[in-house]
């Protein structure tokens, strides 16, 4: 039951007709706003780096593009920015409980601006890998309180569609990160600038100007202070671990959540952003075969992987929008089932098989409908599993613990690539393939997943 001091939602998912937005007053569309870019300007962000990646640690580490070193150092610096993803994200989970959802929000997306901003000095390897750890902790709080925020502050039938919108939109972000990558790569090769993944890392800081609209306006859900005004007694469980977990439907509801994450994120982060860097080896040999020369070869590379990120986002956005389509006509399970399976196959696909410029526009956003759908799931499902003390601590701790043990994902791949098939032709491809078993995991976790569409949200 809701607390006294907070009055029933005349709403249900099923009680009102008409479209969805129909709901929706002028602050409803605001808070869907500012959550929407704090979390688009965090996937820029992420796929900066993902652009970066590569030229930033060839640079650093002053090695040769095609040298087997990249790829391994360049998974263990996406191994570390995903631990300080999952570290910011359970603090920043528990802060938010605490102290709020809009007051978190705006510390997080400080925090992850300012050192990307700092990631443009690096000087070696581990400086890089410290500032990307650093940037990952704000990254990692944003979308636990974002989520919290919206499940909180939206009509109960417009939740999970606009939970939907906000991870969709995200696909926007990561767009407009290729896109600067395009660019800074055509004016790089041009010579009229340098390293060009310096700069893209410097315009990571601009995000830091939402934190003053949420300041200004942004206030925290009824839900959420109807609890935390409920007495001394009711505050010392916010953001509780040992309720969490002391709860048997909590813990079960937290156990399941992380091996869903789990299966998710590494597909994502450990075999589908590593997509552009097999891109990078296939094309390199074709353009080092028409005898260009290396600065036009890297600006080429950059503007193709540009492309690829676009069209693998454009793909993530329909297909985070149709999970929560589907998952509201026949429910999160199934929907998560498809999901896990068109996501493995996809995957697979795309590192077996591509061979041509042209693949690109028809693999790589098959690929990102499927594997980025489940993170359309995450979005709609983590907040339905839990009551408002422990919202953004339960959701952090699915999606955050489950990039802790996902941060072994990009190592494992660097390793199936630099060691065990380094005597194949394309080491990538092979330990692409391999990794795709990760999206096992979710489908044996699914049976013992409760189903909740339909219902409201837990208190």
């Amino acid at each position: 039951m809701p607390p006294a001091s907070l009055p029933p939602s005349s709403n249900t998912i099923r009680g009102a007709g008409g479209h969805w937005t129909r709901e929706l007053t002028r602050y409803h569309w605001f808070v869907l706003a500012v959550a929407a870019l704090g979390w688009l300007f965090d996937t820029m962000d992420q796929q900066l780096f993902v652009f970066a990646r590569k030229p930033a640690i060839t640079e650093l580490m002053k090695l040769a593009p095609s040298d087997p070193k990249v790829d391994e150092y360049g998974s263990f610096a996406t191994a570390i920015f995903l631990i300080g993803w999952a570290s910011g994200g359970i603090a920043f989970g528990i802060l938010g409980d605490r102290i709020g959802r809009a007051r978190t929000m705006m510390l997080t997306i400080l925090v992850y601006s300012m050192f990307t901003g700092l990631s443009a000095l690096s000087r070696g390897f581990w400086d890089f890998a410290f500032y990307r750890f650093l940037t990952g902790l704000g990254v990692g709080g944003e979308f636990a309180v974002g989520v919290a925020l919206v499940a909180e502050v939206m009509p109960d039938r417009a939740r999970p569609f606009a939970l939907g919108l906000v991870q969709a939109l995200s696909a926007v972000g990561n767009v407009t990160a290729a896109v600067l990558g395009i660019t800074f790569s055509q004016l790089e090769q041009s010579g009229a600038v340098g390293s060009s993944w310096r700069y893209l890392f410097v315009i990571g800081t601009l995000p830091a100007l939402l934190a003053v609209v949420i300041r200004a306006r942004l206030k925290e859900p009824d839900r959420w202070k109807a609890v935390a005004e409920s007495g001394s007694a009711q505050n010392k469980r916010l953001g509780s671990f040992g309720e969490l977990f002391g709860d048997p439907v909590w813990r079960h509801h937290a156990l399941v959540g992380v091996a869903l994450a789990f299966s998710g994120v590494v597909g994502l982060w450990g075999i589908g952003f590593f997509s552009p860097d097999l891109q990078r080896s296939i094309f390199r040999k074709t353009f080092e075969a028409q005898g260009l020369p290396e600065d036009v070869i890297r600006g080429k590379l950059g503007t193709w992987t540009g492309f690829s990120l676009v069209l693998q986002n454009i793909g993530g956005f329909f297909g985070i929008y149709a999970f929560s389509r589907v998952s509201q006509r026949i429910g999160r399970k199934p929907a998560f089932a498809i999901s896990f399976v068109a996501a493995m196959l996809s995957t697979a696909g795309v590192f077996w098989f591509m061979n041509d410029f042209w693949d690109i526009f028809w693999m790589v956003p098959i690929m990102g409908f499927c594997q980025l759908s489940l993170f359309g799931g995450y979005a709609i499902y983590f907040p339905e599993l839990f009551p408002t003390r422990l919202r953004s601590t339960g959701t952090s701790f699915c999606y955050n613990v489950g990039r802790f043990v996902a941060a072994i994902g990009p190592p494992i791949l660097g390793l199936l690539t630099s060691r065990v098939f380094v005597d194949q032709p394309e080491p990538m491809r092979y330990a692409g393939v391999t990794m795709c078993s990760v999206f096992l995991i979710g489908l044996l976790a699914l049976p013992f997943a409760p189903e909740t569409r339909g219902k409201p949200l837990p208190e």
